[in-house]
């Protein structure tokens, strides 16, 4: 098995694949749709700094910028929400265009992956009590995505306050983008009233909020079991990342 990290400005990832050629497919898609996208924001600034939904004339827009502004307008999120995930899951889409089974592409804690094997997605929740908890993500064909947000980690903006905000669905930029509009809600003690946001929208699968000593969990995620999560595996390290090792 193969382990990569690669970095492309802002864009820090951790890309696991049994073959080399599987590798090179998800870093040459991530460095094709990140020039188009930074060529689509030099004619519209506005569309990487706005926190609103945003429909611009998509036209002639590529695939990441049609993704994103698919995305985060279904929770009312400007479309830079949805950008590591939509990156995640284009390389991941590429991948499996290189015959990959076995693939993860991990973008700063926003991750795609399709496995025939069981694979554990630890949880990284900071300075909270509430640690060693993980995922056990069982065989999927399709592409999963298990993207997250927090209020007291990373460098993305957050409204919220919660330590870790993962939302669980197979349209990874959704799930990003749903994460960062999960996390943003968490700004009182009932954590769970936070779910409100995402519960309506039927291609999420499920959310799970940490917020201090406390956790809430909503939908059909995977299997939360006991693991030892090392910060060490988190893509960027701990002072970027969002929340998840794999």
């Amino acid at each position: 098995m193969i382990r990569r990290r690669f970095q492309l400005k802002e864009t820090i990832v951790t890309i696991i694949a049994e073959h080399e050629c599987e590798i090179e497919a998800g870093i040459s898609a991530i460095i094709h749709h990140r020039r188009e996208l930074e060529s689509y924001i030099m004619k519209d600034p506005f569309f990487s700094v706005t926190l609103e939904p945003y429909e611009p004339e998509l036209d002639d827009a590529p695939l990441i910028v049609q993704k994103m502004v698919e995305a985060s307008k279904k929770v009312g999120c400007g479309p830079m929400s949805a950008v590591a995930g939509t990156i995640a899951y284009l390389a991941l889409s590429a991948m499996i265009e290189e015959g990959a089974d076995h693939a993860i592409v991990d973008n700063g804690g926003d991750i795609a992956l399709t496995t025939d094997r069981s694979v554990i997605v630890g949880i990284y929740a900071g300075n909270s009590p509430v640690r060693d908890l993980a995922f056990e993500v069982e065989p999927v064909e399709e592409v999963l995505g298990i993207c997250t947000s927090s209020g007291t980690l990373g460098h993305s903006i957050s409204f919220g306050m919660a330590d870790a905000a993962c939302v669980v669905s197979h349209d990874v930029a959704l799930a990003d983008a749903a994460a960062t509009a999960l996390g943003n809600a968490v700004t009182g003690e009932r954590i769970e009233d936070a779910f409100s946001v995402i519960k309506d929208i039927s291609e999420i699968d499920g959310g799970l909020i940490i917020h201090r000593d406390r956790i809430a969990l909503w939908g059909e995620l995977p299997r939360l079991v006991k693991a030892d999560v090392n910060p060490r595996l988190i893509t960027g390290g701990i002072t970027t990342c969002q929340g998840m090792t794999i």
